[in-house]
């Protein structure tokens, strides 16, 4: 008996390599839920569309409590970002400096965060 020649090279990962892969939603880059970022029980902001990069939830202005956010002199750079401007957050008059950043002027490459705010995670619970 005669094989047919292939026509294709074979992969070594199997038949199906390369084939489409069933869709899913990632909920850390296509959140479905409302996300929440609590200090101390004290809810700072709540979105359903936050914006995620580099792990990080970004929530859009009109989502955060602003009456817990108070700006700080503190800036850092990040090197496609551009410069980050940093909010201390006070409750009851606990203050938590520097547990949130936003960037006024991003980069093109970052243009859908600008003027979102991100919680650093050690400090605040961000959750579904």
């Amino acid at each position: 008996m005669l094989k047919k020649p292939c026509l294709e090279p074979r992969s070594p990962f199997g038949p199906n390599w390369g084939a489409a892969l069933p869709t899913f939603t990632d909920p850390l880059t296509n959140p479905l839920t409302s996300m929440k970022a609590v200090l101390n029980g004290t809810v700072l902001a709540e979105s359903d569309d936050t914006e995620v990069v580099e792990s990080n939830h970004y929530f859009p202005p009109e989502s955060l409590n602003d009456e817990y956010l108070e700006p700080s002199d503190h800036r850092t750079t990040c090197p496609w970002k551009g410069k980050a401007h940093y909010y201390d957050l006070v409750i009851d008059g606990v203050r938590t400096e520097n547990a949130a950043w936003y960037y006024p002027d991003p980069s093109d490459a970052a243009s859908q965060i600008k003027d979102h705010v991100a919680f650093y995670t050690s400090q605040v619970e961000v959750t579904e």
